[in-house]
């Protein structure tokens, strides 16, 4: 006979269910949540893409929508290598901030074997410097090999290299050969860069947190995606008492998921 709840012999939470967490409802006394960490302040977007996929714009769509700065290959690069750029970036940190991108440098460095060369070593700094304060999307340069997950959204945004092609070649106004050429040499040095100094494959999915098909999705739509995505994230990670609006969907019979 099935047991109605409250009848004798079903067991009270407390035994069977000891050492878990109620489902619904009320969940006992948990004490004082642990203070979140100073740094870093807030999420970061890590955008990796495929040559031709569209990336660049997408980031910055998505980057108008979260009201986030974007950053895109050639300026990371260029503020690694400006000593009057980098100046600013780490002024705006104050000493914990400075104090967890040297802390992190020293632990890409260590276990990723990082290589040393100074140029390198500066991008680091900056994507880290940029990491830290948060609210920024980086495209391109390992910066979600740099940054620590936890406070990363990693994505990647690919395309039939068909599509790609004819978009080199629309946006570059070259022929089909010449920008099937410039595809094949853009995606293969991203590739080496990613191998070289972090020793990945460019290639291997579970590293990213999101994986999105441009051409069947679109620009608007992956850009919409990236931003939600980050703000849930965000209020995962960095706001984890802030209410949800997700709701779990009813099952038959009217009852709810747990």
């Amino acid at each position: 006979m099935i047991q109605k709840s409250g009848e004798i012999g079903e067991p009270r939470w407390g035994e069977e269910n000891a050492g878990e967490s109620p489902r619904h409802g009320f969940q006992g006394d948990r004490g004082p949540q642990a203070a979140l960490p100073a740094f870093p302040a807030s999420l970061t977007v890590a955008i990796s893409r495929e040559a031709g996929s569209r990336g660049g714009t997408i980031a910055r769509r998505a980057g108008r929508k979260l009201r986030w700065q974007v950053y895109n290959q050639e300026l990371l690069e260029y503020i690694a290598q400006e000593g009057a750029l980098r100046q600013p970036v780490s002024e705006t940190l104050p000493p914990a901030g400075i104090s967890w991108v040297e802390e992190h440098l020293d632990t890409v460095l260590r276990d990723q074997d990082l290589s040393g060369h100074p140029t390198l070593v500066e991008l680091a700094r900056i994507v880290l410097a940029l990491g830290a304060q948060g609210d920024v999307i980086l495209i391109g340069r390992g910066a979600g090999c740099i940054l620590p997950p936890e406070s990363t959204l990693h994505v990647r945004i690919i395309a039939p290299l068909a599509d790609r092609i004819a978009y080199m070649s629309q946006w570059l106004r070259l022929s089909m050969e010449e920008a099937a050429e410039q595809v094949e040499l853009r995606d293969r040095r991203r590739a080496e860069f990613l191998e070289t100094h972090f020793h990945r494959q460019i290639g291997d999915i579970y590293q990213y947190d999101l994986l999105l098909n441009s051409s069947l999705l679109g620009e608007e739509l992956c850009a919409e995606l990236i931003a939600e995505a980050a703000q849930a994230k965000l209020a995962a990670q960095f706001r984890p008492s802030a209410p949800t609006s997700f709701a779990p969907a009813p099952l038959p019979g009217g009852e709810q998921a747990s």
